[in-house]
């Protein structure tokens, strides 16, 4: 028996290969399905079982073109409805896969559907849980992304949540590993850790939500406070998954076709399509097409573009690192936006040679800032989360989210003139190319964000270590 965690650092995300006696399963595919066709291929031997622990929503899973490819049987724990060929189990039915089992723990709270996968080893041991978003690292799935579809209350699904812990996880013995869904960074909590993989007695004394004599009440308490809308996008891959999406290779397709700087101008015009720049800040700020959004392909690249641009049927064209074309056009696609009409041949270097017209962002740099800032009277804007905003932040900064931009944006005074930045200045270009393209001018982006103006002697808040924030 080999078990294999595939973890993808964009998404924070897990997906789980498992291989017993000639025979695999695959637990939470990503979109593109290259990487366990060649683990198949490497390892001799047939895709038995694609699991999923439940309708996603911060990814569009792999399983529809896994299985098409492979013949593997599509499962949901009890409740699914997905609109294609699956298999709906019943609790506590078991799956062999070799000379091992997984058995199917119902576990709703997350979503109705929500399961977690127990693999039973070759001796008949319980060895882990493949636990989806009902339990991550240090923290548990967040109960109110369902509550349309399952006509209930964020507390009424915490209190499902809260049995399910205890009466089909917290029951395992301590030894049992633990296969989350997400790590840290993921939407799909609150308080997760950077670690990847745990044990049951490990996450009994160390997780809040699974403390010992904790009440529904106390827990539902907890799980839900603080927590942040969720981004726009989700109910939408929510949809693919559960109704059925393009191929992935059709999307690959489209997206890998090179438009020439002529008929990208005609798109840009003509269609309505969105101008995603993907290059490096430094990169962009020195020069970009007029109206194109910077979203950098390295960095938290594909949950932002879910976050911000948030309709996954879109038309995009792309501006790309010369060479990154079909990295960029997979990661979007496994957020679901599916919708790529093709990406700029030759990037924007060819804009630039073709006498196109080009704009620029005002970036300075911290100690420029320091020069020109005085404190109380200059308007300054942190982009960053709350948290890092209540850690420490520079004194009279208005606290303005990236993630609530778009409500934000209308309170600018387009005739004052403001600083931005957030913690290192992959945030703040996001905000900056926004900005220009809806008409703001009046404002200075700073290069390397709070991380270089903390090496200043500019007036800051006293700082608040967020670990010890969050206990």
């Amino acid at each position: 028996m080999q078990v294999e965690q595939i973890y993808t650092g964009c998404l924070a995300q897990g997906a789980y290969y498992i291989t017993s006696n000639g025979e695999a399963a695959i637990i939470d595919p990503l979109r593109e399905t290259q990487p366990y066709l060649d683990r198949i291929e490497r390892d001799g031997v047939e895709l038995k079982y694609i699991f999923e622990t439940h309708f996603h929503a911060d990814f569009v899973s792999g399983h529809l073109d896994l299985s098409k490819e492979t013949n593997a049987e599509i499962v949901y724990g009890p409740t699914a409805q997905p609109e294609f060929k699956a298999t709906v189990a019943t609790d506590n039915q078991l799956f062999e896969i070799g000379n091992i089992k997984i058995k199917v723990l119902h576990t709703p709270g997350h979503t109705l559907e929500s399961s977690t996968y127990l693999l039973i080893d070759e001796n008949g041991k319980d060895h882990a849980i493949f636990s989806g978003d009902t339990l991550f690292i240090g923290d548990v799935g967040r109960p109110d992304l369902a509550q349309k579809a399952a006509s209930m209350t964020q507390d009424q699904l915490a209190g499902l949540l809260f049995h399910s812990l205890r009466n089909k996880i917290m029951t395992l013995a301590d030894d049992v590993i633990v296969y989350p869904a997400h790590g840290a960074g993921s939407a799909c909590g609150k308080n997760m850790s950077k670690e990847t993989i745990s044990t049951i007695g490990n996450q009994k004394a160390t997780n809040y939500a699974l403390r010992a004599n904790m009440t529904e009440a106390e827990f539902i308490a907890e799980v839900t406070e603080g927590l942040l809308p969720p981004p726009s996008y989700f109910g939408m891959n929510v949809a693919m998954n559960k109704k059925g999406y393009d191929s992935f290779q059709d999307v690959l397709q489209h997206g890998m076709n090179a438009l020439s700087v002529t008929k990208f101008e005609a798109i840009a015009d003509e269609k309505g399509a969105l101008i995603l720049d993907t290059r490096n800040s430094g990169d962009f700020a020195k020069g970009f097409i007029p109206q194109s959004i910077n979203i950098g392909i390295n960095g938290d690249f594909a949950p932002w573009v879910g976050a911000l641009i948030a309709n996954v049927n879109q038309p995009i064209i792309l501006i790309t690192e010369v060479g990154r074309e079909k990295e960029t056009v997979t990661r979007l696609s496994r957020v679901g936006f599916d919708h790529l009409i093709g990406h700029l041949e030759g990037g924007f270097d060819s804009w630039k040679k073709a006498g196109k017209d080009v704009d620029t962002v005002n970036r300075i740099t911290a100690d420029q800032f320091k020069a020109k800032v005085k404190i109380g009277e200059s308007k300054i804007i942190d982009i960053r989360k709350p948290s890092e905003y209540s850690a420490e932040h520079v004194e009279e900064a208005f606290s303005k989210p990236l993630t609530n931009i778009n409500d934000w944006i209308k309170d600018i005074d387009s005739k004052e003139h403001f600083f931005i930045h957030c913690a290192g200045g992959y945030r703040s270009m996001i905000a900056a190319s926004i900005l220009q393209a809806r008409g703001f001018r009046n404002f200075s982006e700073i290069e390397g964000g709070f991380n270089a103006i903390a090496k200043t002697n500019i007036p800051k808040t006293d700082f608040v270590c967020q670990s010890k924030m969050l206990k």
